[in-house]
């Protein structure tokens, strides 16, 4: 992990110096003087905009100033590149378009380098009025509805302190993107809220999510085809599906997922705590380099999994194996509760078993006083060392 610490070193740097452009002579454009009102009605995605355009066009570095207030805007994509440094102050409240939409995000920043969103604002996607439209649970080539707030190719930047809630569907997504801290930021979504993921990546580097709460209707963290050096660390999740690596395999061209450190964290009556899961099917990549250390689980259902065979429709191969070689992943003191009988499962695949499987302090009882737990496996080849509950399965 040597590397990450000089990544981590160099990315401080580099927040450094974007609050430093901000902070000496930046300009400050208020969109309030663009013709944005906040009266919770009028859709101001022109006016948006127009500051975002002088902003990111003007010599030097800016702040956009969005005052306290309710405003409605409709989907928008603010582009760069940029001239300088960009500060988003946040202090009021954006709100979606209430219904569905025929558009796959809300908040879109492309192409965007020192990028600061921050000011304790909130992002609020009116996810009641679009989950009834949703039904990729039955359809599995339904039509998304919108992300809250999507980047790509977003980097050196920063966004804290500020709350996405509601999301029509995934809260936060990065896509191409470099070199993103994502600090003391809230997602707050029902349980039942459906494909609310809190924060998904994929193509993606240098991600770090840290001292932020997420709780959603789906994964808290996802971790898709192509993210390398994620570090997901002080992160409150629950309820939600856990801090997923994956679903890999879906698709022709999937890359290598690498270099993911999962620590610190805590998970509430979640679905699952940390997972791997992979679709059986033909297409190869490399899932690998995983630390998972110091976590907390409290009644979670599947608190440890690995599943190769995933599947939430009906409509699969039930004789097809995945092609996605899982190798060298780390379980290190990870303790708490679980609901169910099975607190350690590993399900890996026929043709690529899991290699390199190490398991140091594995410590979970039921959060029913008396009944047993177990672990179970198949083709995996693993290792375990000290304290270990359930006995392990290799």
């Amino acid at each position: 992990m040597a590397f990450q610490a000089v990544f981590a070193a160099v990315l401080l740097s580099t927040f450094l110096f974007i609050s430093s452009s901000l902070a000496q002579s930046a300009r400050t454009i208020n969109v309030r003087n663009y013709g944005v009102v906040p009266d919770g009605r009028t859709d101001n995605e022109k006016g948006f905009l127009r500051a975002w355009n002088d902003a990111c066009n003007g010599n030097g570095a800016s702040i956009l100033y969005v005052p306290k207030g309710e405003y409605v805007l409709g989907p928008v994509v603010f582009s760069g590149p940029c001239k300088g440094p960009i500060m988003f102050l946040m202090t009021g409240v954006l709100k979606a378009l209430p219904g569905p939409s025929d558009v796959s995000n809300w908040i879109n920043f492309r192409n965007v380098n020192l990028l600061l969103i921050k000011g304790g604002g909130t992002f609020d996607g009116q996810g009641p009025s679009a989950w009834r439209f949703n039904n990729c649970a039955k359809d599995p080539n339904c039509k998304p509805l919108p992300i809250n707030l999507k980047f790509d190719s977003v980097t050196n930047s920063r966004i804290e302190f500020v709350k996405s809630v509601n999301s029509k569907q995934t809260h936060i997504s990065f896509h191409g993107c470099e070199n993103v801290n994502i600090t003391n930021v809230e997602v707050l979504a029902p349980a039942e809220s459906p494909n609310t993921d809190g924060i998904k990546m994929g193509r993606s580097s240098g991600i770090r999510i840290l001292n932020s709460r997420i709780s959603t209707g789906d994964d808290c963290v996802a971790i898709l085809s192509g993210s390398s050096n994620i570090e997901v660390s002080n992160v409150h999740c629950g309820p939600g599906h856990g801090i997923s690596i994956g679903s890999l395999g879906k698709y022709q061209g999937e890359l290598n997922v690498q270099g993911v450190t999962v620590t610190g964290c805590t998970f509430s009556q979640t679905d699952n705590g940390v997972r791997i899961k992979s679709w059986a099917s033909q297409f190869q990549a490399t899932a690998s380099n995983f630390l998972f250390q110091d976590i907390v689980m409290d009644r979670v259902l599947n608190p440890i999994i690995i599943d190769q065979t995933y599947c939430p429709h009906t409509t699969c191969d039930q004789e097809a194996s995945s092609h996605i070689q899982i190798r060298d992943v780390t379980y290190r003191n990870i303790r708490g509760t679980t609901s169910s009988e099975v607190a350690v499962s590993f399900e890996c695949s026929k043709k690529f078993p899991c290699k390199n499987i190490v398991m140091t302090d594995v410590n979970f009882v039921h959060s029913r006083r008396g009944l047993s737990l177990k672990s179970t496996c198949s083709n995996v080849n693993g290792r375990s060392f000290g304290l270990q509950s359930p006995r392990p399965c290799f």
